[in-house]
């Protein structure tokens, strides 16, 4: 299959070395509105490099799309390159806000030749995440009682300032919750496998105050009807730190922390397995699953059968994360 990237920044270079880790997959072009970026990871991987994505989608031969742009960016791409046919993986968040939503819905529904629509939530393929669903799943822990979640990352001012677009609600659309947490949000959602009843949310910015617009700081209760979590996001500490899930079991205390997962019984016994072994493309702390997520959605065009990480099944976390921006401070049914 013939693959394109548009936006050619630090997390495109794991999707570019995740598409040419595949057999049969070849990166045949690049877009980036920064000339010498799209020339610089055009010469690394025999591509064809454009500043115009549009006229690189008319012009290219191109299978499949991923889009690594700027989040308010990554609806509007998903809709034209749908339109033309082209299966399309997109990077978080798929949307910013509810009217994005539902045209990306549309999109997904509208889809020339029945193109697929994919969403890069790649923690789901960290193997430490696979094993513990399959074990709720086969109903080792029994019932799940509730859930935590934690992160707590750093990023300062130039992380903000010289990106052009981060730090604002038009172009960003949040901030430590849509941009560096929401995979954490997906997790628990993912773990839990309920559908929300009802979200209290609150935000605020501790130590970048007048310089970005949106939150270095969100907390959210969650409840499931019976079950509870609780969510906590900062870019306001010293160090990034991988994030923390942990789940309330009838039988256990199950916490995930990146590769690692530990098992507290009831009766007192601790076990903790490290699944390290599977390769990190990128950041330590952004997850080991990109490799695998993407070759999901690959064999997915292949076989012709729907991926995992479609709207559908993200539905319930983006109503999540849109519920959390839309009335935070004050309750609302989800």
């Amino acid at each position: 299959m013939k693959s394109a990237i548009i936006g050619c920044g630090s997390i495109a270079a794991v999707h570019a070395k995740s598409i040419t880790g595949l057999g049969g997959c070849e990166l045949t072009a690049v877009a980036d509105v920064i000339p010498e970026r799209a020339e610089a990871m055009a010469r690394e991987y025999g591509a064809v490099p454009y500043t115009d994505w549009g006229t690189m989608l008319e012009k290219e031969e191109i299978d499949v799309v991923h889009i690594c742009t700027p989040h308010y960016l990554h609806t509007p791409m998903a809709e034209a390159s749908l339109r033309m046919g082209i299966h399309t993986f997109m990077e978080k968040p798929p949307v910013i806000s509810r009217e994005q939503w539902e045209k990306l819905k549309q999109a997904e529904k509208a889809a020339k030749d029945g193109a697929k629509l994919g969403v890069c939530f790649q923690n789901r393929f960290n193997p430490s995440v696979a094993a513990v669903k399959e074990r709720i799943t086969a109903g080792e822990f029994g019932k799940i009682l509730g859930a935590r979640g934690l992160v707590t990352w750093c990023r300062g001012e130039k992380y903000y300032t010289e990106s052009g677009w981060r730090g604002t609600k038009e172009k960003e659309g949040g901030g430590a919750l849509i941009n560096q947490s929401v995979h954490t949000l997906d997790l628990i959602q993912y773990l839990i496998g309920k559908k929300p009843v009802f979200m209290e949310a609150n935000v605020s910015n501790h130590h970048l105050k007048g310089i970005i617009e949106v939150e270095d700081t969100m907390e959210a209760y969650i409840s499931y009807g019976e079950e509870t979590a609780c969510f906590y996001a900062t870019t306001g500490y010293v160090a990034d730190v991988p994030p923390m899930i942990e789940l309330e079991c009838e039988k256990a205390r199950v916490r995930i922390e990146d590769l690692r997962v530990t098992v507290m019984t009831a009766a007192g016994q601790t076990q903790t397995v490290d699944y390290s072994g599977s390769e990190h493309l990128g950041k330590s702390y952004w997850g080991s699953g990109h490799m695998d997520c993407i070759r999901s959605f690959y064999e997915s065009i292949e076989q012709d059968r729907p991926f995992s990480v479609g709207l559908k099944q993200i539905e319930d976390t983006v109503e999540l994360m849109l519920t959390a921006y839309e009335t935070a401070g004050r309750a609302q049914t989800c």
